[in-house]
């Protein structure tokens, strides 16, 4: 916990010296090679409104919202969960950012669970997939993305339940051992995405496709990401839209959108895309973000106390 606080507080000074551009919109803007820096300023994109708080998760049990996901199978509900140190436990929010549910996961541990991330098959069933994937320090060789059943939501309980077993699925880095802080899932091809989280450099892309939850996975890297930010890699949260063209990552202060080319021919190409900013207000230290179940609107908190629920919908 030392050295994460260490880090995190590293990242604020950084950031503290480009407040002008986070105060005006304005960003410097980094090619997606590494290494080349572009001088141009780039704005907020012009295709979203203003960022609007639609309420402030004020119960006591979510203290770190590390990260969220728009439920498919429960309308109008939100999935979080608490950073490293906690419980292996999931929250059901609503739109007013009210606790409305609580799950323990069952066969899980929160070693240190940093996003969130979920899947509705062909046959209508929901999953979550919970990324066990924060690596602060570097220690740990073998992480886990947990997949369970998503709960069905009914009223507002004030009881602790639980969920069905999950899964583990168990993953190594092809090379050195990285720190995540993004997990994303494909909504047909079901292939994860882990993308790293760095203060020097692009963050890598690294996929895993058919993998196996009797044995453990090696991850392959398949590219490198930058934002258009300082630092350029610090990767906290994303998500990708229901129909798999568009993903939305985040830093602690902004979001940025990729959108897949019209004429691509598989869904890695989106990689290829210049990421565009997006604003999302006030948050003390965001690292969740999440597209609505229609992709026509951005949701957002923050790994703080009181977190707000910001929603940022897309112009029409």
């Amino acid at each position: 916990m030392l050295c994460k606080t260490i880090s995190k507080n590293f990242v604020f000074v950084i950031f503290a010296l480009f407040v002008c551009f986070s105060a005006t919109g304005c960003h410097l803007v980094f090619s997606s090679e590494p290494g080349k820096t572009s001088k141009n300023i780039k704005k907020y994109s012009d295709k979203f409104e203003k960022p609007k708080v639609l309420g402030i998760i004020t119960s006591k049990d979510i203290e770190e919202s590390s990260g969220l996901v728009a439920s498919r199978c429960n309308e109008d509900i939100f999935w979080t969960h608490n950073d490293s140190g906690n419980k292996n436990f999931i929250y059901a929010i609503n739109k007013k950012a009210e606790l409305v549910g609580t799950w323990q996961v069952l066969g899980a541990k929160n070693t240190d669970w940093e996003d969130i991330a979920t899947l509705r098959n062909k046959n209508g069933e929901c999953f979550l997939y919970i990324g066990d994937i924060g690596n602060n320090s570097r220690k740990r060789n073998e992480l886990t993305v947990y997949k369970v059943r998503e709960p069905k939501v009914l009223n507002k309980e004030r009881q602790l339940r639980s969920t069905e077993k999950a899964v583990a699925i168990n993953f190594t880095y092809p090379q050195l051992r990285r720190d995540a802080e993004t997990l994303l899932i494909h909504p047909e091809t079901e292939d994860l995405y882990i993308l790293t989280k760095r203060f020097s450099g692009a963050a890598g892309i690294y996929k895993l496709s058919n993998y196996k939850t009797s044995q453990t996975n090696t991850l392959e890297e398949i590219g490198k990401i930058s934002l258009p930010a300082l630092p350029n890699g610090l990767l906290t949260g994303g998500d990708i839209s229901f129909d798999g063209s568009r993903i939305i990552l985040c830093d602690y202060y902004n979001a940025y959108e990729i959108v897949l080319p019209k004429n691509a021919k598989n869904f890695d190409e989106i990689w290829k895309d210049e990421p565009s900013i997006i604003e999302l207000g006030t948050r003390e230290q965001g690292e969740a973000i999440c597209y609505a179940t229609d992709g026509e609107a951005i949701y957002a908190t923050s790994e703080k106390e009181n977190s707000p629920l910001i929603e940022v919908k897309r112009k029409q």
